[in-house]
């Protein structure tokens, strides 16, 4: 990549994985990781996105959901693949608990698979629980036992969102003392660094991607955030336009917003695509909140993770910055 290439805006973005990093961009997927040994080992793979498949999966606001689902699906393939390259056998053996081993031993790779899924639905059930659930709860029995005669019961969305929030950020700030979670997110960071180098033309050094900011705009954690945000303020405008919603259950309400969590999504990827093309005051403002979580998600990187980035982007960008405009 050489100096005189023109500052642009590209859709190139990635993920941060064990020990690694995987790239999009026009050439395909890319996985990066250090091995064991203190190599670094890459692997392209050609790779269609969803929406460039089917045209209706292409269109605003439904490209956020898939979008969305695709991440997950492609990200958690990733992530098990990096932890299997970069882990050694004794690491492994540590990681994996006395009932996962016999379980295996047992019965089989099969058995393990439905043990994952369970793991999977279990997760999904104890977000559910921790924010959507307990924000509701908490607002009810405040409303219930400390306002008492005060009807703030239109409020209620306003003030579930603000605990979404502050439970979010409280979550994050707990996972990032991890020591393993703290590693992925100086890789967060190298990834960050490394797209922005490349978007202001400079070539992929060490020295120059030390340099750029590690707080992007088109960033899964900002993504989060604008969710979070917009779901407040969607289900508070719904509030308000039907009245009567103020009056049913918790479980009708839960319902309700997971309902409406594909249009949040929808809302939430344009933002973030709008974010990533423009810089002007309204966008900074409207992305800070997003930006400043990245002060937790991502860590300033060292050298050697740094290279690990840059043969990851290395791998999925052109010689023509075009093949890759947002």
């Amino acid at each position: 990549m050489s100096n005189n290439v023109k500052q642009h805006k590209t859709s190139v973005g990635g993920q941060a994985l064990i020990e690694g990093i995987m790239m999009r961009g026009p050439k395909g997927n890319a996985m990066s990781v250090r091995l064991p040994d203190g190599t670094i080992e890459t692997e392209l793979e050609e790779y269609i996105p969803w929406k460039n498949k089917c045209k209706i999966l292409g269109l605003p606001l439904i490209r956020g959901v898939v979008g969305f689902a695709e991440s997950m699906i492609t990200g958690y393939k990733y992530l098990m693949k990096s932890a299997d390259k970069t882990l050694t056998e004794e690491e492994k053996e540590e990681e994996m608990s006395k009932l996962d081993k016999w379980l295996n031993d047992h019965m089989g790779e099969k058995m393990m698979a439905v043990i994952s899924v369970i793991s999977a639905v279990f997760g999904v059930g104890l977000s559910l629980l921790i924010f959507l659930y307990i924000p509701t709860l908490l607002v009810d029995l405040f409303d219930e036992y400390i306002l008492k005669s005060v009807d703030i019961l239109k409020y209620h969305p306003i003030f579930e969102g603000v605990l979404r929030i502050i439970i979010f950020i409280l979550y994050m700030i707990v996972v990032s003392k991890m020591s393993t979670i703290k590693r992925v997110f100086m890789y967060h960071g190298a990834e960050h660094k490394t797209i922005f180098c490349y978007e202001n033309g400079l070539e992929l050094t060490v020295e120059n991607v030390r340099k750029m900011s590690r707080f992007h705009p088109r960033c899964g954690t900002a993504f989060m955030f604008v969710m979070l945000i917009i779901s407040m303020f969607l289900s508070f405008s719904l509030v308000v336009i039907f009245p009567e919603l103020q009056s049913i259950s918790k479980v009708l309400w839960i319902l309700l917003k997971l309902a409406i969590l594909p249009l949040v999504m929808g809302i939430g990827y344009e933002f973030i695509k709008f974010a990533g093309k423009h810089d002007n005051f309204i966008v900074s403002i409207l992305s800070y909140p997003g930006l400043l979580m990245q002060r937790i998600t991502t860590v300033e990187p060292t050298d050697d993770i740094i290279e690990v980035a840059i043969e990851s982007i290395k791998a999925v960008i052109t010689d023509n910055p075009e093949d890759d405009k947002i």
